[in-house]
């Protein structure tokens, strides 16, 4: 059920200490706003000198308030933080936003003291949000503890940024934008950003997430929060791009970067990324608009060929499917319109709009009725109409008819919207138009810039968007119990590892020496394979030898190799059957946030040179893993290509589920890599493994 958090937002009472008078303060702010609503709780306000705060008498001390505070905020100079946070345990109080600052912000002795307060504040029983944060609001409970106010609506804005959320608060505003809650998270010494998306995800007049943080905490119990949360969840941001491991010693640690990981968890998590707060407000306003669908198929209809051009590419930019409608769906539309328009995809007017409005309304009538067509996006001067009295050229009177055309086809479009459930989203050049508020109003997006529009649509679409409110995501997996730990990085011993696994590898021996060269290989055919061991890129360096067709020529290369390397120990193996096979790499690297990541891609001595890669949560189960192969742009080599067969994807994919559970059951190892995993028509056969360990 996870922690509850009815203190936090919805107390019996409030106390605000530090409160002043000073508007410098922020005392000052956070008092201001509690007294919004003297009605629907006490309000106290605290300042060690008394006297008037805000016109009202403040106590000296929580103490002498005389009565129990179930919520205490804590607005004082550092060196009074503790004292004021126990006092307010000691009165009762089951939750305490800190706004004071100067904890693990500020180094290794500000963290200690931060530790010591939360172990403080759990042990009484009470929840505590921050240090170093800047208040809460909940609009649904009128309880407000920050220094600004927050438009009622449905969004909950979790963030750890308050200049942000002001900024979306504003860029909301235009689009009737609301937020239900607001928390700023602080530190998150206690109460995390879990616990606020769990406790958002039970709140009934929540209906989506938004959260800005830069410290996911435990991003992997975030990224599972957020799939079982049943309403959206739009997460912005920041450090995306910069390397996570930047002395990876294995190909998938140097290719797996923060962006990687943060975009792969976002995904397995239905959670939409976005990389601005224009961004973030297009998503937020698609959301809560409606419906949504699974598919991704897009009918862009224009009433001028530059912005339909200009919108498709958009569209497909955006992850959208752009196809040319089918044949039935063209004739019907070729039924409403004139001659010279186009019916393919992009559907053009091509100036009809401005002989007959309506049939802006019959287009789209007739797209939503398309069975190809998922989602529509209506792209130019729809609004121009009603917006300049006359449109292009028109008169006075022409103006006002089709302005009374236009509206009239706005009213007919949210009606054919309401008989087609399917998402329509609209970019016009006059975006406040009577019409196009006719059609806000209805709950279609409306944005004046295309890259917004088509944004807003593909947040509508695909498969973690399927219903109107989106339901829940499927679960991430679960991280397997910890296995007995790797001691032993060595080659062969990851081999043992993977292969009890379940993970197939060819025949192979360590060696020593020459007697035991030739032990090995009288245990199975040539041809063979020769490796040094001890090097961790043995490609690189020289270090294998391929097709060695009899023992005579292993024993050769093996004395060449030996004196070259000086490597302590050699593999034998039987060399693999190569003919019609695809080599991919598999990987799984553990980030600190958000622990095992996996990655597949195109492997081989090429790996990092293509960078043909994705990435996922670990562990894979085989169907995610064959819907990455799929989506790599090398796929098409998996189908064959050239006259060359298909090789057994699913085989691929099984044995990824079998790397990655077993790499995740290891937290000991910071870097595991099979590459190349050879594929092949009848199977899959791993050639090569590594390890590298914490």
């Amino acid at each position: 059920m996870g922690r509850d958090l009815t203190s936090l937002f919805d107390p019996a009472s409030v106390a605000v200490v530090g409160a002043s008078d000073d508007p410098a303060k922020y005392g000052h702010a956070v008092a201001s706003q509690a007294l919004r609503a003297p009605g629907r709780r006490p309000v106290h306000l605290v300042n060690r000198r008394g006297g008037t705060v805000l016109g009202r008498t403040a106590a000296t001390s929580l103490s002498a308030i005389g009565e129990p505070v179930e919520l205490v905020v804590v607005s004082v100079p550092g060196a009074g933080f503790e004292a004021a946070v126990d006092e307010a345990l000691a009165c009762g109080a089951k939750a305490i936003v800190a706004i004071t600052a100067g904890f693990a912000e500020a180094g290794p002795a500000g963290l200690a003291r931060q530790r010591a307060v939360a172990d403080r504040v759990r042990a009484a029983g009470a929840v505590l949000i921050g240090p170093n944060c800047l208040g809460i609001a909940d609009n649904t409970t009128e309880l407000y503890l920050a220094s600004d106010r927050f438009a009622p609506g449905g969004v909950a804005l979790l963030s750890q940024s308050g200049n942000l959320a002001l900024e979306l608060q504003l860029r909301g505003e235009p689009y009737g934008l609301g937020f239900s809650r607001f928390v700023s998270l602080g530190n998150q010494a206690d109460v995390t950003l879990v616990d606020l998306v769990e406790d958002c995800a039970r709140h009934r007049a929540t209906s989506a997430i938004a959260v800005y943080a830069e410290d996911f905490g435990d991003g992997r119990a975030f990224a599972a929060a957020a799939a079982a949360a049943g309403k959206p969840v739009v997460l912005l941001t920041a450090g995306r791009g910069s390397a996570s491991a930047r002395s990876a010693q294995s190909h998938t640690g140097a290719l797996t970067t923060s962006a990687d990981v943060v975009s792969a968890a976002c995904r397995d998590a239905g959670v939409e990324l976005v990389r601005t707060p224009r961004e973030m407000t297009v998503v937020l306003a698609a959301l809560a608009a409606g419906p949504r669908t699974a598919g991704r198929r897009t009918a862009v209809f224009t009433d001028g060929g530059g912005h339909g051009a200009v919108a498709a590419d958009a569209a497909e930019d955006a992850g959208l499917d752009v196809p040319e409608l089918g044949a039935r769906t063209q004739e019907r539309l070729r039924s409403v319109l004139w001659e010279q328009s186009s019916v393919g995809n992009p559907v053009d007017l091509a100036g009809m709009g401005e002989q007959r409005p309506l049939s802006y309304a019959d287009t789209v009538g007739e797209l939503l009725a398309g069975e190809e067509v998922d989602a529509v996006l209506m792209t130019g001067y729809f609004g121009g109409y009603a917006a300049s009295d006359g449109g292009l050229g028109g008169g006075a009177a022409g103006g006002s008819v089709l302005a009374e055309g236009e509206t009239r086809a706005a009213k007919e479009i949210v009606a054919h919207l309401a008989a087609a459930a399917k998402p329509l989203v609209v970019q016009s050049m006059y975006p406040r138009s009577a019409s196009c508020r006719v059609l806000a109003e209805a709950g279609v997006p409306v944005f004046s810039a295309t890259e917004d529009a088509a944004r807003a649509l593909a947040a509508m679409t695909g498969r973690a968007a399927a219903g109107r409110g989106g339901g829940a995501h499927p679960p991430l997996p679960p991280l397997p119990p910890a296995a007995a730990p790797l001691r032993d990085p060595g080659y062969h011993a990851v081999r043992a590892l993977l292969a009890d696994a379940g993970v197939p590898f060819p025949p192979a021996r360590e060696v020593t020496d020459e007697a035991g060269l030739l032990a090995a290989a009288a245990e199975f055919e040539g041809p063979y394979v020769l490796k040094a061991l001890h090097l961790l890129h043995k490609s690189d360096a020289g270090g294998v030898a391929l097709r060695l067709k009899d023992r005579a020529a292993l024993l050769a290369a093996y004395r060449e190799m030996r004196a070259r390397l000086g490597a302590p120990a050699h593999s034998v193996e039987a060399m693999a059957d190569l003919t019609d096979g695809v080599e991919l790499i598999v990987g799984v690297n553990r980030d600190p946030r958000f622990g095992p990541v996996a990655m597949v891609g195109l492997g081989g001595v090429l790996t990092e040179t293509l960078r043909d890669v994705a990435f996922a949560l670990a562990p894979v189960p085989a169907g995610r893993a064959e819907e990455l192969l799929r989506g790599l742009r090398s796929a098409a080599l998996l189908d064959g290509v050239r006259g060359r067969p298909a090789v057994d994807v699913a085989a691929a994919a099984a044995v990824v589920e079998r790397i990655t559970a077993a790499a995740a059951a290891h937290p000991e190892i910071a870097e595991l890599e099979v590459n190349p995993l050879l594929v092949r028509p009848d199977g899959a056969l791993a050639l090569d493994a590594r390890a590298v360990l914490h």
